[in-house]
């Protein structure tokens, strides 16, 4: 079910009626999309994917079904045509052109490429300082994969999604003070830790070299 609306969002909405979505300027369209998305990823602690992607097909036609046999009959009894009842989700063009195709498989392989690129220099330790971040992230995460799985994680980032920017938006200049005292106190702790290693090179390298000492000739 969340694949099929994510789907959807990715390839039907514009940037403006994504933000409309997140921002909750729609009620209606915004409650339904999270709301379904909730519920298909509470379904899936209890049932299987299939299980949850069939029965929602079927509560789907359960309700389709019924109204169009409804609008034919009536066809059929005023003998004049009926306009099909979901027709403008018939007639929705989802088609993407050569262009469009081009450039999301383009922005795919960037995104990709730029992946990888970024995981080789944390991996084999391109910066010290990215590192020793990356392995502290890592190192909570074994906890944070002890206590939930990945469909609590889905599932609280669905949440954060349709609501930490709503609550940013209502509160920008207070988070932005705290996050620039963030920033400011992590920039000092990065300075002095690239001054601490520059002091160490320093050292070593101003550092005398002790070779074996000549012993005296004896006659």
């Amino acid at each position: 079910m969340y694949l099929l609306l994510f789907k959807i969002i990715t390839l039907n909405l514009h940037a403006a009626k994504l933000m409309d979505l997140i921002y909750w300027r729609e009620m209606e369209k915004t409650g339904i999309v999270f709301t379904g998305l909730v519920i298909g990823l509470l379904c899936m602690f209890q049932y299987s994917t299939i299980s949850v992607v069939s029965n929602f097909c079927l509560t789907v036609m359960c309700f389709t079904f019924p109204v169009r046999l409804l609008f034919k009959a009536l066809e059929l009894l005023h003998f004049r045509n009926v306009v099909h009842p979901f027709n403008s989700y018939l007639e929705y063009d989802l088609s993407l052109t050569d262009e469009q195709t081009v450039r999301h498989v383009e922005t795919i392989v960037l995104m990709a490429a730029t992946a990888i690129t970024e995981m080789k220099h944390l991996l084999f330790v391109g910066s010290i300082y990215d590192s020793i971040k990356f392995i502290v992230l890592m190192y909570l995460l074994t906890y944070v994969g002890v206590r939930c799985n990945g469909l609590t994680l889905m599932i609280a980032g669905v949440i954060s999604v349709f609501s930490l920017p709503l609550f940013y938006r209502q509160h920008q200049e207070k988070i932005d003070k705290l996050v620039t005292k963030f920033r400011t106190s992590v920039n000092k702790i990065k300075d002095t830790f690239q001054l601490l290693l520059q002091n160490i090179k320093s050292a070593r390298a101003s550092a005398p070299t002790s070779g074996p000492k000549a012993k005296p000739k004896t006659k």
